[in-house]
């Protein structure tokens, strides 16, 4: 379980890097953009498959995430919080949930394509609600713990 783990966060990792660059984000940005979407995913991957908490509880944990070390890493950075926000949501997307709501209509099978397709929608609304739980926090509370921590570092 843990080297399924470790290589689902490379893929997610591996995988944000690759959106970052076709998203136009500064290459300086690359590792923390993929350490941010790697980590998001793990934490998903980590409540549905070690805790079965389910794919909704699970994206919004990690949304929450993706979305404050966004936050804290554009305040450590100096750069606008899109470039780590929208490339590390990346992974947490439910492209296949759509899919499959997509496919199961098209196959006439009602109970699958509701099933899946309340699925993405809950996910959906947990990302949003994941993001705008974050955003909530003021950015001077934000500048006031993170600034101070990075002011005394020389670059």
């Amino acid at each position: 379980m843990i080297l399924e783990g470790i290589l689902q966060f490379l893929a997610a990792a591996v995988g944000t890097v690759a959106f970052s660059v076709l998203f136009s984000v500064p290459r300086e940005h690359y590792p923390l953009c993929g350490l941010i979407g790697g980590t998001g995913w793990l934490i998903c991957w980590i409540f549905v498959h070690g805790l079965s908490a389910g794919a909704i509880i699970g994206n919004f944990a990690a949304t929450v995430f993706i979305t404050l070390a966004s936050r804290i890493g554009s305040t450590v950075k100096k750069c606008p919080v899109t470039l780590f926000l929208i490339a590390g949501i990346f992974p947490e997307v439910p492209g296949i949930g759509i899919y499959r709501t997509i496919y199961y209509t098209l196959l006439e099978n009602n109970q699958l394509s509701l099933h899946y397709g309340r699925e993405t929608l809950g996910i959906a609304i947990a990302m949003v609600l994941g993001i705008i739980l974050v955003f909530e926090i003021p950015q001077k509370t934000i500048n006031r713990i993170f600034q101070k921590r990075t002011s005394g570092i020389k670059k």
